[in-house]
């Protein structure tokens, strides 16, 4: 073995010599005294060149040439390829001799201490440093640099959170050092910083080159009730709800997502081209350009319901486009209060293009007009004086409507419900429900309007009533109705006729309810008839003046005064 090799081999490398040269004590020592001084070269805390001996389980074993080898944890090689038996490593000495003899090694902290001053002069001179990030860790993830490890927080990771940190792992890019410190080995690094200097540059090339009209891609970066932010490159613009699409749109998000790619035009900017207004839709042509040759009237379009109102429904029949179906327009047959009542947001319809109005963007459609005109033919239908037959669906206080047929009401007045009987109320002769036969009188198809009666169903008895009532007949009458000034009669055939309080009863009586009820049969005679007006007057006591004084004495006796009890028949006065 050469004196070289012993100078600078390790503890074992003297033992072989020592076998191989069989040296005496003497010559022992002064070798062993040469060796030691070579100790004085290695100091703790240096950096010192050694060879990879051999790797067992968690340990690295490292010859640096020293009289013991030195052990290095697997862990702190980053290149699988230095844990080759042989392979020459910079290593970091931390203590020449622990308890145990042996040399404690690190190789983290050689290279920590190899590349620190480039690191530092970086953080001093603030450059930009190339970096690997590496994997995740609590609070952000740790970057490869000039392989030692740095830390970048997940505030400094990006200019808007990340939502998978995984997917950056493995890239390389330029980071910024922030904060340095090398007794605690600790380094923190910035790749915000580094985008936001790259957007600043990129907002001056923008706002040097911003003009309107012009098309630009972003990214949507925010969304509100009234818009979206859109991030141009380094600067911001709004674009408004109102200028996303020519359709309706209720919010924002139905458009855009975060982080969607866009194209859109520039509208609008202030001097300082700080507020920036952009549009969407603008990219697109104007929907009603040619709304006129595409929906002439008369044609039948399909739609969706997107507002509805009081007055009626909007329906959006193309993007952009929107008509509107007046309630008025909803139904044939139906009396619709609210558009609610056949129609929901949401529901697809079809209409007919009823009216356009191209340059106020107005459209008038029809839903009814889908369905045939129930009216249309009504006059050929059911001409005037045609017998039908109905069912009442509601009851007024001048009349009853009947629907003759579907979508098709007709009106019985109170005065076509009898020729003979004075009808106040429809119902004190008929009830919703009830199946009436009567005659048509009058159709009025502009207003949809039908007169009905039911007494025309038969001859009016008031014909025949000069001829059956002449003056001075004698008569069989019923009392119906007692008023203040007389009774209400009727005769065989059912007309009414009028009996004054005077030709009742010659005694002194203030009301006929006092001596006479309703239902109750008395003898008159016929004292005058107007067939115009339908009013027949009769008397009771000039009928007895023919006749002999019991009879009247009698009728007398029966009609004595009394006191009106419940149940009476009484009629005000002018009923």
């Amino acid at each position: 073995m050469s004196e070289s090799k012993l100078l600078y081999g390790s503890a074992e490398d003297l033992l072989d010599f020592e076998n191989e040269a069989g040296l005496t004590e003497e010559a022992r020592t002064a070798l062993l005294s040469q060796y030691a001084g070579t100790l004085g070269t290695y100091k703790e805390g240096s950096i010192v060149k050694g060879r990879v001996i051999r790797v067992t389980g968690d340990d690295v074993f490292v010859d640096i040439r020293f009289k013991s080898e030195g052990v290095i944890p697997k862990s702190e090689f980053r290149d699988e390829a230095e844990l080759v038996p042989g392979t020459e490593i910079e290593v970091y000495l931390d203590q020449v001799e622990n308890n145990e003899g042996q040399v404690i090694l690190s190789k983290q902290r050689a290279d920590f201490m190899r590349v620190w001053e480039r690191i530092r002069e970086a953080f001093e001179r603030e450059e930009l440093v190339l970096g690997t990030i590496t994997r995740r860790i609590k609070g952000g993830v740790v970057v490869d640099l000039f392989g030692i490890e740095a830390f970048l927080p997940g505030s400094q990771i990006d200019l808007r959170q990340v939502p998978d940190l995984d997917s950056l792992l493995g890239q390389k890019m330029d980071f910024k050092v922030i904060k340095v410190n090398k007794l605690r080995r600790n380094i923190v690094v910035s790749r915000r910083v580094v985008l936001e200097q790259e957007r600043s540059k990129m907002r001056d090339q923008i706002i040097d080159t911003l003009e309107k009209a012009q098309i630009r891609d972003g990214v949507v970066k925010n969304i509100t009730d009234f818009g979206a932010f859109i991030d141009l490159g380094g600067v911001d613009g709004l674009l408004h709800i109102t200028d996303m699409s020519w359709g309706r749109v209720s919010h924002p998000s139905e458009v855009v997502k975060l982080g969607d790619r866009v194209k859109v035009v520039v509208l609008d900017f202030n001097e300082k081209k700080e507020r920036i207004s952009l549009g969407m839709k603008q990219l697109s042509k104007h929907p009603w350009e040619d709304v006129a040759a595409k929906y002439p009237e008369g044609t039948r379009v399909k739609g969706k319901v997107v507002s509805i109102t009081d007055y009626g429904v909007f329906v959006e029949i193309a993007q952009g486009v929107e008509g509107l179906v007046h309630i008025s327009e909803m139904s044939w047959t139906q009396h619709v209060k609210h558009p609610s009542q056949l129609v929901t947001v949401g529901q697809e319809i079809e209409a007919i293009v009823l009216k356009l109005d191209p340059e106020n963007e107005k459209i008038s459609l029809g839903l009814k007009q889908i369905q045939p005109d129930p009216w249309a033919a009504i006059e050929d239908e059911l001409p005037v004086g045609s017998k039908v037959k109905g069912e009442i669906r509601n009851l007024a206080a001048f009349g009853a409507f009947i629907e003759i047929k579907e979508g098709v009401d007709g009106l019985i007045h109170v005065s076509d419900m009898s020729w003979t009987k004075k009808v106040n109320h429809p119902s004190e002769i008929l009830k919703k429900g009830d199946v009436v036969e009567c005659i048509v009188l009058a159709i009025d198809k502009e207003k949809r309007r039908i007169s009905l009666s039911m007494k025309h169903l038969e001859e009016d008895p008031w014909d025949l009533v000069p001829s059956e009532y002449p003056a001075g007949k004698d008569v069989k009458a019923t009392i119906s109705r007692l008023l203040d000034r007389g009774a209400v009669v009727e005769l065989t055939n059912g007309v009414e006729g009028f009996i004054p309080m005077s030709k009742l009863t010659t005694d002194n009586i203030k009301h006929p309810s006092e001596a006479f009820k309703a239902g109750e049969e008395v003898p008159a005679v016929v004292t005058e008839i107007d067939v115009n007006a339908r009013k027949m007057t009769l008397s009771v006591v000039d009928y007895f003046k023919n006749k002999e004084d019991a009879e009247w004495r009698n009728y007398l006796e029966a009609h004595k005064p009394r006191a009106t009890t419940i149940g009476d028949v009484v009629k005000v006065e002018g009923e």
